[in-house]
């Protein structure tokens, strides 16, 4: 018998609060802030180093934990977060935040690196909708008018990838491929983090860079136009460097390029981003495996499939398919949403050591080593999952 949806919606709040238990109790770190690495047996690294993308990521869940649910216990791990990301990553000479710090919060890869700065951007506003703060305010405004100032491309759009530690050159991309000097990746990161300061701070400049980033970088160079699949990385002036699909990305993107659309509050762009968020859902379906899990990625050219049934790839797919549903009412979506659901739950819910698998094979079976806290490994995708399929059926 199906999941009814009020069961749907219990099952996922029991889950985030059980995702927000494991890190309440594995993740602090005593010398301050987070280890960045617990092992498989829950067991932390104290020497591993701390990535700005895992700080920032524990800072958005906690402040939308806190927001959410009201729990005093979730506030005080979002002070945390926030108060080691303001002490240790920012730095204060050349502006940005640094990409790698050493176990003892020094700065151990001051490179600007756009992705990261995205993540910081994405936390620090979701800890301004959480507690109102004015100086957590000030730094996101900051670190948006840096990343303006130094990684805004003035004459093809979009934003570069990456920048030495002082914001000059640098041939060291980490998420892009050889010359490839914007992506996908990090452009949908970096419109996400943009649409959420958008939430607290109506500055026109910010809605128009937000507005151009969907409208320009996204309609017009990344999504294909007739698969409604995204290219993945690009030159400068936006020519495809790869031909490789990543479903994951793309029903992540399909309700991600939507809700932007409803922040910015134009009835023109709204009925547009809908047509353009049911076709890019609809185009995943290739990508969708019996078991109801996606393929991690394609290479068209070869053939070559990436099996890999991974967590944030399953958390993705529960809010795209349940947007795509709520967008059109067909009952094939909603099921796509649960199917993914009931995936997490017999796959991937490690119920002895807490947490989810980072991923499974083909065969179902999770990787025997896998660490349940990295670089990576974070409560943002299924703790925003949990709360994106809340959220939704709240509102019927």
């Amino acid at each position: 018998m199906p999941l009814s949806l009020p069961a749907y919606a219990q099952e996922v709040r029991q889950e985030l609060q059980r995702i927000l238990t494991y890190w309440q109790t594995y993740a602090p770190d005593p010398r301050g802030g987070f280890y960045g690495r617990v092992d498989a047996q829950n067991q932390p690294d104290p020497n591993a180093a701390k990535a700005i993308v895992l700080n920032a990521r524990i800072l958005w869940t906690f402040s939308m934990a806190h927001r959410t649910l009201n729990k005093p216990e979730y506030r005080k791990l979002a002070d945390r977060a926030f108060v080691y990301i303001r002490d240790h990553f920012f730095d204060r000479k050349n502006g940005g935040v640094y990409w790698l710090l050493n176990a003892d919060g020094s700065p151990k890869e001051a490179k600007k690196q756009l992705y990261g700065h995205s993540f910081a951007l994405y936390g620090l506003a979701e800890y301004v909708r959480m507690s109102r703060s004015t100086e957590a305010l000030a730094l996101a405004k900051k670190l948006y008018q840096t990343m303006e100032q130094h990684a805004f491309d003035p004459k093809y759009g979009g934003y570069f990838e990456a920048f030495a530690a002082d914001w000059g050159p640098t041939d060291d991309y980490i998420l892009s491929k050889g010359d490839a000097r914007k992506s996908m990746n990090t452009s949908l990161h970096l419109l996400e983090a943009y649409t959420n300061l958008c939430r607290v701070w109506p500055d026109a400049g910010l809605h128009r860079q937000t507005r151009r980033m969907l409208e320009e970088s996204f309609l017009t160079h990344i999504l294909d136009p007739d698969q409604r699949r995204m290219r993945l990385f690009f030159t400068d002036n936006w020519t495809p460097k790869s031909g490789d699909v990543s479903y994951g990305h793309d029903i992540e993107a399909s309700w991600l390029l939507y809700e932007t659309a409803e922040v910015l509050e134009d009835k023109a762009l709204l009925k547009k981003m809908k047509d353009v968020s049911l076709k890019m859902a609809n185009a995943t379906l290739e990508g969708l495996n019996p078991d109801g899990a996606l393929t991690y990625e394609l290479n068209p050219e070869t053939g070559h499939k990436n099996q890999e049934r991974s967590w944030w790839v399953l958390s993705e797919q529960m809010v795209g398919y349940l947007n795509a549903y709520q967008l059109s009412g067909k009952q094939h979506f909603l099921e796509k949403s649960l199917n993914s659901w009931a995936f997490v739950k017999q796959y991937l819910l490690d119920q002895k050591g807490g947490e989810w698998f980072i991923g499974v094979n083909e065969a179902h079976q999770p990787p025997a080593k896998a660490d349940k806290i990295t670089a990576w490994k974070c409560p943002y995708h299924n703790g925003r999952a949990c709360e994106e399929v809340m959220r939704r059926l709240r509102k019927g």
